[in-house]
C-alpha cells in the first residue's frame, strides 16, 4: 500500500489550477494517473491520441478524456501524423495555466502556439548516442522547446540542454517507471490466467522502429532456448509480424495471450522480464524483479545505469542470456515497491512546485 503523504495544496489563492496533460503512448495513462493522484488543487483536461492501448488504458485508470489525432502504422503515414495532430493540438488546445507530457513534442509545440507553459518528462537520449537518426533527433529538439523539463538524474543532459530555449532541466533520483509503479497493487491469483506457475516474459524489439538496426530478430534463438530448459514462456508480440516466432511451439511450452495482461502483474510474478525496448525491463527493475534488455542499439544513459547498478541484464546474445536466467535464484529477488515510492513523492513534489510557479498565482 502506498503510504506517501500528499504534497500541499498547488496555490493558496485559487480553488484550483487547469492543468492539460496530453497522453500519446500506452505508458503515459498510468503515470500521469499516479502523478496527478498526488497533487491536491488541479482541474484536469485530458487529451489522448490513438495509439495501440492508449484509450483503453485512459479509460481504464479513470480519465475523462478527449481523443485528439491518431498513431499509423504505415511509416510514411507515421511521419505525416505527427505534424497533422501537432496542428490539431493547437486548435483544440483548452484553456490551461499549464501543459504536462511526456516524450510529446506534440503537446510542447500546441502548448508553446498557445501561449500555456509546459512541463514536459523523458528518459530518451538515443540522439545522443546514435547517429544518423534525423527525424529522432528533430523530434528531441522539439521536446526541449518545453518550458521545463524533467529527466532521471542518470539522463544525458548535454543535448537537451543545448536546445533548450528556456535552459530549465530538473531532476529526480530514479526512473519515470518508477512514478507509477509505487502504486501497484498486485492482482491475487494473477497466474490462473496462465498455463503454468512459473514463467519469464519475452517481449520481442521494435523492428519497425528507426533507431532499431537489425536485420532479425533475436526472439526465436530465445525461445527456443527456454523452451529446451523446461523455463515456460509468457511472449508479447507486437503485432507486426512478429506473432510467427510463437508458432512452433506449444501453448503449454510458449503461452500469448488473447486478451492484454498487465505487465506490472506479469512483472511481480515473472521469473525474469526479456524485453527487446526499454520501459519492461525498467518496470520490472523498479520492482526488483530480475530483468534483461536485448535492445539492438546503445542503451539510453538511464538503462546503462541500471545495467551498471545490476538491476538490468543487457546483452544480445542468446545463449548469454538463457545462461543468466537459468542461473537466477528466485530467492534473491523478492519484488517491492518502497522504492518506488520514494521516487514517486520527489516527483509529484518537484511536479507541484512547476505547476504552482507557473500557473498558481
Amino acid at each position: 500500500m502506498n503510504t506517501i503523504s500528499r504534497p500541499e495544496s498547488l496555490d493558496r489563492t485559487r480553488a484550483t489550477v487547469p492543468v492539460w496533460v496530453d497522453l500519446v503512448s500506452p505508458s503515459h495513462p498510468f503515470f500521469f494517473a499516479a502523478l496527478m493522484d498526488r497533487l491536491d488543487g488541479v482541474a484536469l483536461d485530458v487529451t489522448v491520441r490513438e495509439k495501440g492501448e492508449t484509450v483503453p488504458l485512459a479509460r481504464e485508470v479513470g480519465f475523462d478524456f478527449r481523443v485528439v489525432g491518431r498513431d499509423f502504422d504505415h511509416e510514411t503515414l507515421r511521419k505525416v501524423g505527427i505534424p497533422l495532430r501537432t496542428g490539431q493540438l493547437g486548435l483544440e488546445a483548452p484553456d490551461a495555466a499549464v501543459a504536462l507530457s511526456a516524450r510529446n513534442a506534440m503537446c510542447v509545440l500546441a502548448a508553446r502556439a498557445n501561449g500555456i507553459p509546459s512541463i514536459h518528462y523523458t528518459d530518451n537520449d538515443i540522439t545522443a548516442y546514435v547517429d544518423g537518426l534525423w527525424a529522432e533527433r528533430l523530434y528531441n529538439r522539439l521536446e526541449a522547446l518545453a518550458t521545463h523539463n524533467v529527466v532521471p538524474a542518470a539522463f544525458d543532459r548535454d543535448e537537451l540542454e543545448q536546445w533548450s530555449t528556456s535552459g530549465t532541466v530538473h531532476t529526480y533520483d530514479g526512473i519515470k517507471e518508477d512514478v507509477y509503479v509505487a502504486d501497484f497493487d498486485p492482482e491475487p491469483n494473477f497466474t490462473d490466467r496462465l498455463p503454468f506457475e512459473t514463467f519469464v516474459v519475452v517481449r520481442p524489439e521494435a523492428l519497425t522502429a528507426a533507431y532499431v538496426d537489425v536485420e532479425a530478430s533475436i526472439v526465436p534463438d530465445l525461445l527456443e532456448g527456454f523452451v529446451d530448459r523446461d523455463i515456460p514462456v509468457v511472449y508479447l508480440p507486437r503485432g507486426r509480424g512478429d506473432e510467427k516466432f510463437a508458432a512452433p511451439f506449444d501453448r503449454q511450452e510458449v503461452f500469448v495471450p488473447e486478451n492484454p495482461l498487465n505487465g506490472l502483474d506479469l512483472a511481480w510474478n515473472a521469473r525474469c522480464m526479456l524485453t527487446g525496448s526499454g520501459t519492461m525491463a525498467r518496470e520490472a527493475a523498479s520492482l526488483g524483479t530480475p530483468a534483461v534488455s536485448f535492445f539492438p542499439n546503445e542503451l539510453l544513459s538511464v538503462d546503462r545505469h541500471l545495467v551498471e547498478e545490476g538491476r538490468i541484464f543487457h546483452s544480445r546474445r542468446p545463449d548469454d542470456i538463457v545462461a543468466y536466467v537459468t542461473g537466477l535464484d528466485a530467492a534473491d529477488a523478492v519484488p517491492d515497491t518502497s522504492r518506488a515510492e520514494r521516487v514517486q513523492e520527489e516527483v509529484a513534489r518537484l511536479t507541484a512546485r512547476l505547476i504552482n510557479s507557473e500557473g498558481g498565482a
